[in-house]
């Protein structure tokens, strides 16, 4: 069963990036910051927040149920995207089921989000009523991807990024990079994983561009050390302005391009082991108390020290929702190892970009940073 149910998911989550762009490629350039209620019809209980994170919502929503976006919006939608915003029967019971959520969190939680869609839909279109014997006698199947795990107290967190940041090349040679400048392809959902030209822009110490080269036009996700931005055809709108977790995701993948200074990017350190597809690694998890933003888990390889993956949740109106990127292929750069394919997974796409070509300590324009123009389609 298991092997058949993952290609109706690869469908309905490729499925689901297009409508999900489609909905906005339509509108018009909107104001930064715009909100939901705004640029989109009909929203009842999702108001207020941010198109980023309701975009998150809504591959909460996908992922969920193991379904793509029409399963409750009018299949019309697919070509015509104003029927995005046509009530549904699935539309009405899902608004039903986000108060029945928000009434239990607020009941019995305090209002913390312990109960979420997934935790009884898990991938189905059904909630699950009955045990499933194979699930108590069969393998266990360990989700590496937690932000509560038992702590492990013989270990030091100082000492596994120490050995990492040894890994790459020790932290003097580390820190004689001030830029990268690298060439590639990128392939995702929104290519119909078709390889397309990439370009990477990094100045230290917290600086990053990504300047995607599609079929229908340039895509730009772009961080200035403050701000960031994710700008293209193949975006969520025309400039979609990066917010509370998604924010951060984009100052943590420019930090990556730059671990010298890795042990300052959150106050406090959490060591945990875990397993990824049977290979031992070991999570350092990152908390910066006082914050709203919720953990980051970094997953080092035990065998080499290296970074092997990186997950960060941002928190919606509908629970949390990972974003997932993976780290591989890592190769000598002028004394310096770093990582010449990683693969981002989130709940409404997915991409990988694989490198070709990378130079250290070139120069970088300042205007590489800056706010990128609104997304159009190629003519």
């Amino acid at each position: 069963m298991k092997s058949g149910r993952r290609r109706p998911l690869f469908w309905a989550t490729g499925v689901m990036m297009v409508c999900l762009l489609g909905v906005v490629s339509a509108q018009q350039a909107m104001p930064e910051q715009e909100v939901s209620e705004n640029l989109f019809r009909d929203i009842q209980l999702l108001k207020g927040i941010q198109v980023d994170t309701f975009f998150d919502v809504m591959g909460m929503f996908a992922a969920s149920m193991g379904e793509d976006c029409t399963f409750c919006h009018s299949k019309e939608a697919v070509l015509r995207h104003e029927a995005f915003g046509d009530p549904t029967p699935r539309i009405q019971r899902a608004r039903q089921m986000i108060v029945m959520m928000r009434t239990l969190n607020d009941t019995y939680f305090g209002g913390a989000p312990r109960v979420t869609c997934f935790t009884c839909h898990g991938g189905s279109t059904a909630p699950v009523d009955a045990p499933r014997l194979s699930l108590q006698y069969g393998v266990p199947d360990e989700n590496p991807n937690v932000r509560s795990f038992p702590p492990d107290t013989e270990r030091s967190a100082v000492d596994i990024l120490d050995a990492y940041l040894q890994a790459l090349g020790g932290t003097t040679r580390l820190a004689g990079v001030s830029s990268v400048v690298a060439k590639g392809t990128y392939q995702g959902f929104d290519t119909g994983f078709g390889e397309v030209p990439v370009e990477i822009y990094a100045k230290a110490p917290n600086q990053r561009a990504e300047i995607v080269d599609t079929y229908d036009g340039v895509s730009y996700r772009v961080f200035d050390g403050r701000n960031g931005w994710w700008a293209g055809p193949d975006a969520p709108a025309p400039i979609e302005t990066q917010t509370s977790g998604n924010l951060d995701r984009y100052r943590l993948e420019a930090a990556m391009m730059f671990p010298a200074t890795l042990k300052e990017a959150f106050s406090e350190w959490t060591v945990g082991r875990t397993a990824i597809d049977d290979r031992a690694v070991t999570i350092v998890q990152g908390t910066t108390p006082g914050s709203d933003l919720l953990p980051v888990n970094l997953y080092f390889d035990n065998t080499s020290g290296l970074l092997i993956r990186l997950v960060r949740w941002n928190g919606t109106p509908v629970g949390p929702v990972p974003t997932q990127i993976d780290y591989d292929d890592y190769r000598d750069v002028a004394g310096v190892k770093m990582p010449f394919t990683w693969t981002v997974s989130k709940t409404y796409m997915q991409h990988t970009i694989k490198l070709s070509d990378v130079q250290t300590n070139v120069p970088v324009d300042a205007a590489r940073f800056a706010k990128p123009p609104a997304g159009k389609p190629r003519p």
